[in-house]
């Protein structure tokens, strides 16, 4: 069954990382502090208005009560502040002659007896009738004023908690960009969209769990202990001594519930990637008819996702459950003593100084008064405090996954004293460069290479070679482990990243479109270009004939990821997108793969033209493209073994290029 997968059961005890300790739980919930700052005005009031809307409901209920109750059924006279409260005269007031009142509440009965002598201990028939109309009048009111609130005070909730979760993800994906490759070389991408949408939105429930939940139900439960204190002080007391137990067995469940947590948010991560990778490799799958093999990989992800939530909700049930049991037991003993008190007619403690209310003995009103605060306010506020628990442990792993992009440093960042590129650009030099992705897979291996302005240098090698290594080096997508590159010296990694990358553009094979207009697509890197300057780029990746052809031309919206268009009409669009920056430094990246030959040949003289006083570097297996350089690096087991002209290195009876261009020659250069 798929509820006791044996794999994952077995994680629930041995997760290495599975419980997270009192101090490590502050220490995360207090690194939430920033995000919340800017709105804690908003949540004060809040919080206020919730205590008070809430203290209110409690006191209009035992007031009800006892209006309700001991007024109208049993017909008892009204003490003077109910009279008032209900807008009547001295005639519905009774007779108190308890010594426990106060002297100002002496004095008003006092001052009614005097006025009417001769009034009755019990209400009339129309004078219930009279109390009871009011009675309905007033909550009336009440209820109508609460739900005109409730609205206001929901919406004004999610507009709170959301501005807290937008400045959390904002800083998250901000913080991922900035992350180097090798990073996002090994991390999934689904795990990411995970961490960002879904474990980010636990700063939401941090805020509702931890400040507002906690404070609101806190509040009520010392609120009615308090009203049970009026009472009577053994029924609190035995709701203070309960609560040690309860504690204990909260804490002892506590591992368990950050374990299985930890277990159904990675399964539901690991799910969250399967879906992305189905829906981003559409084509491979149907194309091999793998759509079977896709399916059961689907299944097994998404039912391992449904065993990590079926067990952190049977965990979380599980505690709630049997701390329900244990305090409604209690309930259940206090009732009895409570029914106890009523047969006796036995004083209450203090409650019946509030004036408002008229229950100065146990009788069925206040028995049932006190039992409505024990079974509504202590037994389900304390279930629901006991349920926050298990759940700030879900958020508390949910915060530790999403704060995990933000302990990542990123590997690319600027030195305090980093300068501008150079504004004269003379040439590139890569010396004695090696890096590698892997501690024992060297890429590259003491490079040398020269780029200088005005010249096409072409980067030709076999897959693997790492051709594509050297543009993302220059890029700064990397750092290299050993050597430096320098552009008229100076060495990259004192040049500021935002500076650098701004003046290198590079065309890749699958470069993605968005489903946005042509022109967009065209000039989405570039905030201020015009529409003249998208057209003039265009036309150089010679884009603006299918372009002009299309219904709206350069306005023409693209369907999901440029689907509308042709393999080679997107790519002319990625090298018009890297044309249209205008920088210095021009990397093609197989820029002519899905050209026919008469167009590869014009685009590439267009290149040549309007790269005359700019660095272009080829990376390309294609001959055709390759000849046309004005330099060719060959590169071999991480170094440049060949450098020069086509012809030259063509004239090389064992050169390593004439081998490769031969198996070009034959259809199958890599």
């Amino acid at each position: 069954m798929s509820w006791f997968s044996k794999g994952l059961f077995r994680n629930l005890t041995k997760d290495p990382e599975g419980t997270l300790r009192p101090r490590e739980l502050l220490t995360l919930y207090s690194r939430t502090w920033p995000y919340m700052k800017p709105q804690i005005i908003h949540l004060f009031f809040w919080v206020v208005a919730v205590l008070m809307i809430e203290a209110l409901f409690v006191v209009s209920m035992l007031i009800g009560s006892d209006l309700f109750n001991n007024k109208v059924i049993e017909a008892e006279k009204l003490e003077p502040q109910q009279a008032g409260l209900l807008f009547l005269s001295n005639d519905y007031v009774g007779a108190m002659g308890r010594d426990e009142l106060s002297e100002s509440l002496d004095m008003q009965v006092q001052s009614a007896e005097r006025d009417n002598p001769n009034r009755e201990q019990k209400l009339t028939q129309p004078q219930r009738r009279e109390v009871f109309d009011r009675l309905l009048i007033l909550f009336g009111v009440a209820g109508v004023l609460l739900f005109a609130l409730m609205p206001v005070a929901a919406y004004y909730r999610i507009w709170i908690l959301q501005r807290i979760n937008q400045s959390l993800r904002v800083r998250m994906v901000t913080n991922a960009e900035h992350l180097s490759l090798k990073y996002h070389d090994h991390a999934r991408a689904g795990d990411s969209i995970y961490r960002i949408y879904q474990d980010s939105a636990m700063i939401t429930s941090v805020v509702e769990q931890i400040l507002i939940n906690p404070i609101i139900g806190l509040g009520q439960v010392f609120f009615t202990v308090f009203v049970l204190f009026l009472f009577s002080p053994r029924l609190a007391l035995v709701f203070i001594i309960a609560g040690i137990p309860i504690l204990l067995f909260v804490a002892w469940f506590t591992p368990r519930l950050q374990v299985r947590s930890r277990i159904a948010r990675r399964s539901n991560s690991d799910l969250v990637s399967r879906i992305q990778e189905v829906f981003s490799s559409l084509q491979v799958i149907k194309a091999n008819r793998s759509e079977t093999t896709v399916q059961h990989w689907f299944d097994d992800a998404s039912r391992h996702a449904i065993d990590g939530a079926f067990w952190i909700r049977t965990e979380w049930i599980i505690m709630r459950t049997m701390v329900a049991v244990f305090v409604l037991a209690l309930v259940i003993l206090c009732e009895y003593m409570m029914a106890g008190w009523v047969i006796n007619q036995e004083e209450t403690f203090l409650v019946g100084v509030l004036g408002l209310v008229g229950f100065t003995i146990w009788n069925l009103g206040a028995y049932q008064s006190a039992q409505g605060r024990m079974e509504g306010e202590m037994v389900e506020n304390g279930i629901w405090i006991v349920g926050i628990w298990g759940i700030l442990q879900d958020m508390a792993v949910g915060l530790e996954r999403a704060f995990y992009l933000l302990e990542l440093e990123a590997g690319i960042k600027d030195d305090s004293s980093a300068k501008q590129f150079p504004e004269n650009l003379k040439e590139i030099n890569f010396s004695q460069v090696s890096f590698r992705y892997e501690d024992d897979n060297p890429v590259l291996n003491g490079l040398d290479l020269k780029l200088p302005v005005g010249s096409i240098t072409a980067i030709v090698g076999e897959t693997g070679s790492g051709k594509s290594t050297l543009a993302s080096l220059l890029l700064r997508l990397y750092d290299v482990d050993h050597g430096s590159i320098r552009v008229n010296g100076l060495d990259i990694r004192s040049i500021r990243v935002d500076d650098l990358r701004s003046n290198i553009a590079i065309a890749l094979q699958q470069n993605p479109l968005f489903s946005k207009s042509i022109a967009e697509n065209i000039g989405y890197a570039c905030a201020d270009v015009d529409q003249e300057k998208i057209e003039e780029a265009a036309k150089v990746a010679r884009a603006d004939e299918f372009i002009n052809q299309m219904p709206q031309g350069y306005e023409t919206e693209l369907g999901e990821r440029g689907a509308k268009l042709s393999t080679g009409q997107k790519q002319r669009l990625s090298i018009a997108r890297a044309v249209v920056r205008d920088t210095p430094v021009l990397i093609l990246d197989e820029p002519t793969a899905s050209l026919d030959a008469e167009t590869e040949i014009t685009v590439l003289e267009n290149i040549r033209q309007w790269g005359k006083d700019r660095v272009i570097i080829l990376i390309t297996h294609r001959l055709s493209t390759i000849r046309r350089a004005d330099q060719i690096a060959v590169l071999d087991d991480g170094y440049i073994v060949e450098m020069g002209e086509h012809d030259v290195l063509l004239s090389l009876a064992d050169g390593y290029y004439r081998r490769i261009v031969s198996v070009e020659s034959e259809g199958s250069l890599s």
